[in-house]
This record gives structure tokens, C-alpha cells and sequence, in this order.
């Protein structure tokens, strides 16, 4: 029983943050109050606070369960490649993929730096860091062929790189410079992490 309403309380709390996000991406994170949520949510307004105490804990859950690394890792895990260059192309190329078809993930993210500067920031890395960081770490060890050899480092640049793809494809859409770009211009983004945009001396 203790186990069935455990259950049901989990969905509870699902039901409620799905409920935010759809409220957060309509009209901003202030613009949105805990009754909106909770209506939007189908729940009495002393019902939310049941499982959440603030807007804001509801958005640091919404940081931590909503976060993509959750679908990510395990496909970096199985990217496979001989070289570093292969793997850490397939890598990319699955991290950009999956994050292109959760864009809600970046305007939470926007939400997160404009709203609170990022502090919820070590709370998610608390979460996902003790998981990803191991990645980096047997990629430096037995891969051949890295200039970088600090995993962190390597993780920071990874990740930087798929997200700064992303930020620019929002502004860039529809622009004149998005109808210059390459058919493949992820792909060539990914070039540009591995190699650099100078030519290698001769």
C-alpha cells in the first residue's frame, strides 16, 4: 500500500512539474504563481504544496528530472569509434541530436541564467557530474590522440560546444546567415570542436 501511494504521489509530483513547464515556457517563470500551477495541474492550491514547499523547488526539480543527460549518457556510453576523433564525433553528433529534439531544455536553461545567474547550476552538477565525469575520465586514459588531457576540461568544452550550438541555431533561425550555412553545418560545428578553424601548419 505504503509502495501504490508512492507511486501515485510520484506521478503527483510529474503531473505538477509538467504542469509548470508548459506554464514557465508561455509566460516566464515570474509571470507564473503556484495557483496557476497547481489549476493548470488539476490539483487544489493546498494540495501542491503537498510536494512542493516554493515555485522555485519546483523548478530545481524540474532542473534535475527534465534534464536530458538522463537519455543522453547512455547513448554516449554506447557511441562507439577506434579513434578519439570517431568516438568523440558519434558522441556529438548523438548529444546534438537528442538535445534538437528536446528544445525545452535550452529555454529552461535561458530561464535558469537570466532568472537565478545559474545557481542551481551545482545542484544539477552535484547530480549528473558523478556520472558524465567518469566518461571523460577512461576517454583521456585510453584514447590516443587528445590534445586536452584534464576530463574536466574536456566535459566543460563537450557540453559547451553542444550548447553554444544550439543558442546560436535559436538566434540565428530565419536569419540571412542561416540561408549561407551548409546544409550540414552540425557537422561542421563538430569539425570546428575537434580540429580547430586553423589549417595544420605544413
Amino acid at each position: 500500500m505504503a509502495e501504490e501511494t508512492q507511486t501515485k504521489g510520484e506521478r503527483t509530483r510529474m503531473q505538477i512539474e509538467d504542469s509548470a513547464v508548459e506554464l514557465f515556457m508561455e509566460h516566464g517563470y515570474h509571470a507564473t504563481s503556484m495557483r496557476q500551477i497547481a489549476e493548470h495541474a488539476g490539483l487544489a492550491l493546498g494540495g501542491i504544496y503537498n510536494h512542493f514547499s516554493s515555485k522555485e523547488e519546483i523548478f530545481e526539480a524540474i532542473i534535475i528530472d527534465k534534464h536530458p543527460y538522463r537519455k543522453i549518457l547512455p547513448m554516449i556510453l554506447q557511441a562507439e569509434g577506434e579513434t578519439a576523433e570517431d568516438f568523440l564525433r558519434n558522441a556529438t553528433m548523438v548529444a546534438m541530436n537528442e538535445l534538437g529534439s528536446e528544445p525545452i531544455f535550452i529555454k529552461l536553461m535561458f530561464i535558469e541564467i537570466v532568472e537565478f545567474d545559474g545557481k542551481h547550476g551545482a545542484m544539477m552538477l552535484k547530480e549528473i557530474a558523478p556520472k558524465v565525469l567518469p566518461v571523460f575520465e577512461k576517454l583521456v586514459k585510453s584514447r590516443q590522440g587528445l590534445r586536452v588531457t584534464n576530463p574536466a576540461v574536456l566535459l566543460r568544452s563537450f557540453f559547451g560546444m553542444i550548447i553554444s550550438f544550439y543558442i546560436t541555431e535559436m538566434v540565428i533561425s530565419n536569419s540571412v546567415i542561416s540561408k549561407l550555412l551548409p546544409k550540414n553545418s552540425m557537422d561542421s560545428y563538430v569539425d570546428i570542436f575537434l580540429h580547430g578553424i586553423l589549417k595544420p601548419e605544413s
